[in-house]
């Protein structure tokens, strides 16, 4: 991968088009989500190399439970496998895990290997890997707001940075650019708040084959335009 002087600090991806990956092949849907898996272990590596500091993943999202019920057993078994079977390798490499999202609705499970991979990578230096599973944006925002209202927090003390503290992206840095692949173009519900002011970077191919010389393209794209954090 060639240099690239201007890096973002804050990247989120919404990891769009396993399912059509695996059709466009004659292949269960579920094997679209192993490869998308499989690569996301790729592209986390790759990022951390360019010591990009934190990578949020749009993993599974609270709309995501009206899929087939199949479907959403397959999904929580991938992610329920990638982390018993990653997590020793992301601390080795210095990576924190975090979750984003609520906790209530995911199997025993599931929440036990979650608050494992946290306890392990917790003290870790280096990238901060949050997965954003069963989140909604929508849904983080009220849920902040009631706890500000439940702690009787007043009015004129509720600022942008309060109100951030209270987010489940609580102590983590906006977002500089969101990648989302797969030909869509939307955020679906994806942290409005923290990429208010993001760079938004579409592209048509699918997750599973979004490798390294796709981010090279985007990372490029990235550097070459000029932020600007206001309305004109």
């Amino acid at each position: 991968m060639r240099k690239i002087t201007h890096l973002p600090n804050h990247i989120a991806f919404i990891m769009d088009g396993n399912g059509r990956w695996a059709e466009q092949r004659g292949l269960p849907r579920i094997e679209g989500h192993r490869a998308g898996a499989d690569n996301t272990h790729s592209i986390i590596f790759c990022l951390d190399k360019l010591r990009i500091k934190y990578v949020t993943l749009y993993s599974f999202s609270t709309e995501n439970w009206n899929r087939p019920q199949e479907e959403i057993s397959n999904l929580i078994a991938i992610l329920e496998e990638s982390i018993e079977k990653n997590t020793f390798d992301l601390h080795q490499r210095h990576i924190k895990l975090r979750h984003l999202g609520r906790l209530e609705g995911l199997s025993e499970q599931l929440k036990q290997a979650i608050d494992w991979a946290h306890k392990l990578t917790k003290n870790n230096k280096g990238m901060t890997l949050s997965l954003a599973f069963n989140y909604g944006s929508r849904l983080e925002i009220l849920d902040a707001a009631r706890a500000i209202i439940a702690q009787g927090i007043p009015s004129d003390k509720i600022d942008e940075k309060l109100f951030s503290n209270y987010l489940y992206t609580a102590g983590l840095p906006d977002v500089d650019m969101v990648i989302r692949t797969g030909g869509e173009l939307r955020l679906s519900n994806f942290l409005l708040w923290q990429s208010a002011y993001s760079e938004y970077y579409f592209t048509e191919v699918l997750w599973p084959d979004f490798n390294t010389n796709e981010i090279e393209k985007a990372l490029i794209a990235y550097s070459q335009r000029q932020r600007r954090f206001g309305s004109l």
